[in-house]
């Protein structure tokens, strides 16, 4: 039977579920149960801490959750790799730059590097006519030579030819884009959603296909407003979150800007 620092206090006001929770990261933080670790099975759970199963599998799900563990069907239930995480709001940024400020030292091996006629989608997101030329750039990005990005991107040819011969394998394509092209982009809109990987996204994440990946679909703008970058990139589900700052905006200032532009919007008066 495992040992636990932590035990249940049954007569504590405390639920059960969150002095369970408190007592499993603890051993996880203590690294008495490392990476890839198999958890004791949910009946030895029970007899060890004295819960209902009730009470261990919520545990398990809230710690699952927060990306602490992870259940493989037929296995059993492991510690889970710590996700990475990038910012999604406030600040644009790059994988590449979110990783080296982070500490980590990205990766990339780029799997194409083209020129091609953008179709109707790419011209629709750039806001140029079918058929200009664009750039085709899919990358696949790796930290600790693990594979955790999958992404294409489609930048205008004419905004900076200078990228047709240019090895971006081992540096940031948006300081590529400012310090060579005196391009800066200015802002951004990002759309994310949850999918699930193909065969081929799979051999490349070195993930099992029908795996959760965290699609993010992003344009990249100019100040002046003209798009410069659309990018498609499919984040590893298992290893990467997303961090977002949000500001709350004070409700008389909301009522005052609707009030505003309801009065703008008005017809002039007879």
């Amino acid at each position: 039977m495992v040992n636990s620092e932590k035990t249940i206090d049954f007569d504590s006001h405390i639920p059960y579920y969150i002095q369970l929770i408190e007592a499993l990261k603890e051993k996880i933080s203590l690294g008495e149960w490392k990476v890839g670790d198999q958890l004791p099975s949910e009946p030895e759970l029970c007899e060890i801490y004295g819960v209902s199963r009730t009470v261990v599998r919520q545990a398990l799900r809230e710690i699952e959750l927060e990306g602490l563990i992870t259940r493989r069907k037929g296995k059993g239930t492991f510690i889970a790799e710590p996700k990475i995480s990038e910012s999604l709001a406030q600040k644009l940024t790059g994988f590449y730059q979110d990783m080296v400020e982070r500490g980590l030292e990205p990766v990339t091996k780029v799997l194409l590097h083209e020129i091609v006629p953008a179709n109707k989608k790419i011209a629709d997101y750039l806001e140029i006519e079918p058929g200009i030329l664009v750039y085709e750039i899919t990358r696949l990005r790796y930290v600790d030579e693990e594979p955790i990005l999958l992404v294409t991107t489609y930048l205008p040819y004419e905004l900076c030819p200078k990228l047709e011969d240019t090895d971006i394998s081992d540096r940031s394509l948006y300081a590529f884009l400012e310090e060579e092209c005196s391009i800066f982009i200015a802002y951004g809109r990002r759309f994310i959603e949850a999918v699930l990987a193909n065969e081929t996204e799979a051999r490349l994440l070195e993930i099992d296909i029908g795996a959760p990946l965290i699609l993010l679909n992003s344009v990249s703008y100019l100040e002046d407003g003209t798009p410069i970058e659309y990018y498609h990139a499919l984040h590893r589900g298992d290893r990467s979150r997303f961090e977002v700052e949000l500001v709350r905006v004070r409700e008389q200032d909301t009522i005052n800007d609707i009030t505003k532009n309801l009065k703008h919007n008005l017809p002039p008066s007879n």
